[in-house]
């Protein structure tokens, strides 16, 4: 039971290891998830991350066996957690297999985009244990899916398939059994090659900061990113930016 985790061509990867428990999310690893995001965070070759989980299974939550002691710590590391990976400041991209339910949930809504193989299943099941959903996953989560869609979720605990998931916003894109791995490393890959400068300053601006119009206004015209954007497009090749956090 640990988090595991590689840096390849830009793109940090963080699986979620804990196949006994269909990757349950112990104590320890949640206290594990923000020291390590801190890590790559501060790695200037990490240019976007993917979090995904152990064989058929993205996370089926936090190990139940963690709450009968103090299910207050328990809940408190795991909204740490969910608050490291939303602050984590490059394009993030959780890769769902199987279930994706609780504390799975909560961390694939932290994350920027989510992309889910067909048969996935997904579920935030506070509603289950008589456990109160903190506020700022709620937000999370009305944000991506609505209030409706929110309140079926959170009132029932009842899972939802990937497609409908896919219908309500929860989900970015939904790829045929087999073909999850191909589309995530192709996606990072745009991801990468992309402005950061641009991606930074357009992750703050959606996650509600507004600011630091002044701060990103100048990094832009510092950087150099514009003109060797508009360049490279003039003359038909890839950019090469080179701002980076």
């Amino acid at each position: 039971m640990e988090l595991l985790h590689s840096v390849t061509d830009g793109v940090a990867t963080v699986v979620i290891h804990h196949p006994a428990k269909r990757n349950a999310m112990t104590a320890g690893m949640w206290r594990a998830l923000p020291p390590l995001l801190d890590e790559l965070a501060a790695d200037r070759a990490v240019r976007a991350l993917v979090l995904t989980g152990e064989g058929d299974t993205f996370c089926a939550g936090a190990d139940i066996s963690t709450l009968r002691g103090s299910p207050d710590e328990a809940q408190g590391l795991a909204e740490l957690a969910e608050e490291a990976l939303a602050a984590f400041p490059k394009p993030s991209l959780a890769a769902i297999r199987g279930y994706c339910v609780g504390g799975g949930s909560q961390l694939a809504a932290a994350c920027d985009l989510r992309f889910a193989e067909e048969g996935s299943l997904f579920g935030v099941t506070p509603a289950k244990l008589g456990i109160v959903y903190p506020a700022s996953s709620t937000r999370r989560l009305v944000s991506l899916v609505g209030p409706g869609a929110a309140k079926y979720l959170l009132f029932s605990g009842e899972l939802i398939d990937a497609a409908r998931a896919l219908r309500t916003g929860l989900v970015d894109e939904v790829l045929s059994e087999g073909e999850l791995g191909k589309r995530v490393g192709e996606f990072a890959r745009v991801l990468v090659s992309r402005s950061q400068l641009t991606q930074a300053a357009a992750k703050e601006f959606a996650n509600g900061r507004t600011d630091r119009d002044a701060h990103w206004a100048e990094q832009a015209r510092g950087s150099g990113d514009t003109a060797e954007g508009v360049a490279a497009f003039l003359e038909r090749r890839a950019p090469r930016f080179t701002w980076s956090l």
